[in-house]
C-alpha cells in the first residue's frame, strides 16, 4: 500500500487505537476486539516487550483488513526495523527529520510528534503525513481550533488525553483523526480479559467520530 493509500484510509477512519501494553502476550487479542467495533487503524507502541514480532505476526494475520503501524519510534534505524516488520505508518513522540526521510524512502505513512506551532509547521514543511499533537490533553480541543485557524493545511491527529468524553469536540476542532490509548484499550480491562469491553469502547469511539462529522 502506498503513503497516499495509507493516509487516506486513517483520515477516513477517523480512529487510531494506541495499543501500549506492559506483556505482547494479548496484543493480537486486542486486535480482534477493537476490530469487532469498528477500529481497524491499529498502533503498536514499540515500548511493549516484543512489538516488532507482534508486527510481523499480525500483518500476516490480517493482511490488509487491519492497518498496523508502530509508535513511540524514536530514530530511522527502528522506522526501518518496524517497516520490514509490516507497519504501514511510523509515529513518534517528537520530530526527527531522519525519521521522516527514512519513511519516504520506503513509502510508508509518518506521523511525527509536535507541539508548539513553530514544531508543528517545521515537522509538516519536512513531509508528515499528518502532525501528532502531543499531549493534547493538557491544552483541549481548542488549542487544536487555533493553531488550525493559521495552518489549516497542517493535518492534524491529537493523542494523550484524548477519548471518548471528549473525541467529538477534537473532530470539530478540525483534528485530521484521534489517537486514543487507554481510553480505549486499558491494562487493567486487557489483565482482567474483558475484551468485550474493547469492542464495545471501539463502537462509541466510532460513533463519537461519524457523529461529529455529521455521519450519522
Amino acid at each position: 500500500m502506498d503513503k497516499r493509500s495509507i493516509a487516506e484510509r486513517i483520515e477516513a477512519a477517523g480512529v487510531v487505537a494506541v495499543v501500549r501494553l506492559s506483556q505482547a502476550s494479548e496484543l493480537a487479542r486486542v486486535a480482534d476486539a477493537i476490530r469487532a467495533g469498528g477500529v481497524d487503524i491499529i498502533e503498536f507502541t514499540l515500548t511493549t516487550p516484543g512489538a516488532l514480532k507482534i508486527i510481523e505476526d499480525s500483518a500476516a494475520r490480517f493482511g490488509d483488513d487491519v492497518l498496523l503501524g508502530a509508535g513511540t519510534v524514536l530514530d530511522s534505524e527502528t522506522a526501518r526495523a518496524a517497516i520490514l516488520a509490516g507497519a504501514q505508518f511510523i509515529v513518534s513522540p517528537t520530530t526527527d527529520f531522519a525519521t521522516i526521510e527514512l519513511c519516504h524512502r520506503y513509502g510508508k505513512a509518518v506521523v511525527p510528534g509536535a507541539f508548539t506551532p513553530t514544531e508543528i509547521l517545521a515537522a509538516w514543511q519536512a513531509g508528515a503525513d499528518f502532525v501528532k499533537v502531543f499531549p493534547a490533553g493538557v491544552v483541549g480541543p481548542g488549542y487544536l481550533k487555533d493553531v488550525r485557524g493559521p495552518l489549516p493545511q497542517v493535518k492534524l491527529i491529537p493523542t494523550g488525553g484524548v477519548g471518548k468524553v471528549n473525541a467529538g469536540d477534537f473532530i470539530k476542532a478540525g483534528a485530521a483523526a484521534l489517537a486514543v490509548g487507554g481510553d480505549l484499550v486499558s491494562n487493567k480491562l486487557v489483565d482482567s480479559g474483558d475484551f468485550a469491553q474493547l469492542t464495545a469502547n471501539a463502537r462509541e469511539l466510532v460513533a463519537a467520530v461519524r457523529a461529529a462529522r455529521g455521519l450519522s
